[in-house]
């Protein structure tokens, strides 16, 4: 399964790229003003600094200033994946861009009917948001589950985007699920590396360590 970031600051980016753990990034423009940047300033420097795809969201709701602003932000590097929201003209802007060679991800699913036609019209990502569901007392899980049988069924090439990730939970069901890819912010990445276990066996060791008296450097 693939990892991606999803976050617009480029000192946690730069973290997670060194260690292998980051193969693209995802932005919205919730995440652009949080780092108080200017949106085609940042996303080209994040695209320098990562070969994957990297999500960048068009803010317009007609489907034509969609296909300009998409183009625009294309032009801004190859590994741009155009973000457009799962609505009728967010599908119609899908695809014209997948039709010109873009990549696409529509972002905001919540079902799989949605799913299934942004698949139909050409996306290469599809976006299910699974924590947004769980906040309104469904399991975000079973979507994912139902995209991946439907997508599987009929062999689309749509990779499903697992998203809205909060919890290290949500990525290990993702995985067990067979999600292309998730995107979750770098805080609960580095959370996967956490586990009580590994905390308390590392602490009995460094203090039998101490009492050798012995040292390797």
């Amino acid at each position: 399964m693939k990892f991606f970031a999803d976050t617009a600051e480029i000192a946690d980016i730069a973290e997670l790229a060194e260690l292998g753990l980051v193969d693209g990034v995802t932005t919205n423009p919730s995440l652009i003003l949080k780092s108080g940047r200017d949106i085609l300033e940042v996303t080209r420097e994040i695209c320098a600094m990562i070969d994957g795809p990297v999500s960048a969201e068009v803010v317009s709701l007609k489907a034509d200033e969609m296909i300009a602003e998409g183009r625009k932000l294309a032009d801004i590097a190859a590994n741009i994946a155009v973000k457009v929201p799962l609505t009728w003209d967010g599908l119609k802007a899908c695809k014209v861009l997948s039709g010109d060679g873009f990549m696409v991800n529509v972002t905001l699913c919540f079902s799989a009917n949605q799913a299934l036609l942004a698949a139909k019209a050409g996306a290469t990502f599809i976006s299910p948001f699974i924590g947004r569901l769980d906040d309104i007392n469904l399991d975000g899980m079973d979507l994912i589950a139902d995209i991946r049988t439907i997508y599987d069924n009929y062999s689309f090439e749509t990779q499903i985007l697992a998203a809205s990730a909060r919890t290290v939970n949500h990525i290990t069901q993702c995985a067990l699920i067979g999600a292309d890819v998730v995107t979750a912010p770098p805080s609960v990445m580095r959370k996967l590396a956490d586990h009580p276990l590994t905390a308390n066996g590392l602490d009995a060791f460094m203090k039998d360590w101490a009492k050798t008296g012995q040292k390797i450097l």
